[in-house]
This record gives structure tokens, C-alpha cells and sequence, in this order.
């Protein structure tokens, strides 16, 4: 291992680690409120809104996260150009919300219809029912898969660097074009993902541990 080499690359792996952060939170944000549309589509008594969902979830659940990323950063319609950053980000935002819908439905509807027809009877309405049976009780069951999605989804935006987007695995390959150096240079990117999953499922251990409190 040249730590010479480390050290000389060492900003341009941190920036790298920072595009790869902010574009991996963004789009999980939006992957999960897209997501949680696309299941309370899925669970919806109107057969349009079910059918629009179910085509959505088996064309990006069927396709390749980079077939969806080419498509939005070379063939937009109407010449429309989208700088590869915001195509990086709506491409794994569209393509894992898919992923995240058929996990939050699942959360749903895991709650005993018998609890949602006493919420009926007391006179609770969609939106309360939604807020203090619902989601309280579907979190529990979801947040391991979906934090296991989560961490999918930082690993795979490594893909972004395909169209020049400046992450972490963009800055190791110049790095590796400068030094031909491919032990310190993907090792040290390897080392700085492993870093940012490994917080990840730190995280997924301390919201289980409180909610198996908030359970007793």
C-alpha cells in the first residue's frame, strides 16, 4: 500500500464521498414519498389508480437502474438536457421507489383489519387511522427491508459516474487513471463505502432497538 498516493487523493475521494451522500439522501427521500403514493395506489379501491401503480412497479422493478439512467440523461423527450446530476438522482429515485412501494405496502398491510374496523367504530377518519394505527404499527415491521434498500441504493449510485456525475467511484477511477495504482485506489474507495453502509446499519440497529422498547 502507497500511503503517498492515499494522501495525494485523499480531497478528491472526500468529495467524491460527499456527492455520493447527497445524492444517495436525496434520492431515498424521494424514492420513499414516491413510494408511498405508489402503495397507497396499489391499496386503492379505484381499479385506474391500482392498474397505473401495478404497470409502474413491473416496468422498474423489471428493468436495470441503468437502462432508466440512460434514458433520462440521453433520451429525454423534446431536447430537453438534464445535467447528470438531477438524471442521477431521478433515475434511482424512480427506479428504487418501485422497490419501496411493494415494501411499504406490505407494512400496511401487515396491520389486523380488526384494530382498522375499531378505529371504524370510534368514529376515526382515513387520515387519523393512517397516523395512530397504521404507521406506527407497519415502521416496525418495514424498517428492516427498507433500510436494507437503502443501503442497496448508496452502492448502486456508484453507477451515476457512468454519466460524470463526480461521486466517490468517479474520483477513485481518475485516481487509478493518474497512478495506475489499484490497490490504494479502489481499496480506499471500498473502505470509504463499507464507512458509509456500515453507519447505515448502525442506524437500522438503534431504530430497532427502540422501537422493540416502544413495542413493550
Amino acid at each position: 500500500m502507497d500511503w503517498d498516493i492515499v494522501s495525494n487523493y485523499m480531497p478528491l475521494y472526500l468529495e467524491g464521498a460527499l456527492t455520493t451522500f447527497k445524492i444517495s439522501i436525496l434520492a431515498i427521500l424521494c424514492a420513499t414519498v414516491l413510494g408511498y403514493f405508489i402503495a397507497l395506489m396499489r391499496l386503492s379501491s379505484i381499479s385506474v389508480l391500482r392498474g397505473i401503480a401495478f404497470v409502474y412497479v413491473w416496468v422498474f422493478r423489471g428493468t436495470p437502474l441503468m437502462l432508466t439512467l440512460f434514458w433520462l440523461y440521453y433520451a429525454t423527450p423534446f431536447g430537453l438536457k438534464l445535467p447528470a446530476f438531477i438524471a442521477g438522482l431521478a433515475a434511482m429515485s424512480i427506479n428504487s421507489a418501485s422497490f419501496k412501494s411493494e415494501i411499504i405496502r406490505a407494512g400496511l398491510m401487515s396491520v389486523d383489519r380488526g384494530q382498522l374496523e375499531a378505529a371504524d367504530s370510534i368514529g376515526m377518519n382515513p387520515f387519523q387511522k393512517m397516523i395512530r394505527i397504521t404507521i406506527p404499527q407497519a415502521v416496525r415491521l418495514l424498517t428492516p427491508p427498507y433500510i436494507n434498500n437503502c443501503v442497496i441504493m448508496l452502492k448502486e449510485s456508484a453507477i451515476v459516474s457512468i454519466i460524470t456525475v463526480p461521486d466517490l467511484m468517479l474520483g477513485a477511477q481518475r485516481a487509478y487513471n493518474s497512478t495506475y495504482s489499484v490497490v490504494e485506489t479502489l481499496g480506499v474507495a471500498g473502505a470509504i463505502y463499507l464507512t458509509m453502509t456500515s453507519s447505515i446499519m448502525l442506524l437500522q440497529y438503534f431504530i430497532e432497538k427502540k422501537l422493540r422498547i416502544a413495542k413493550r
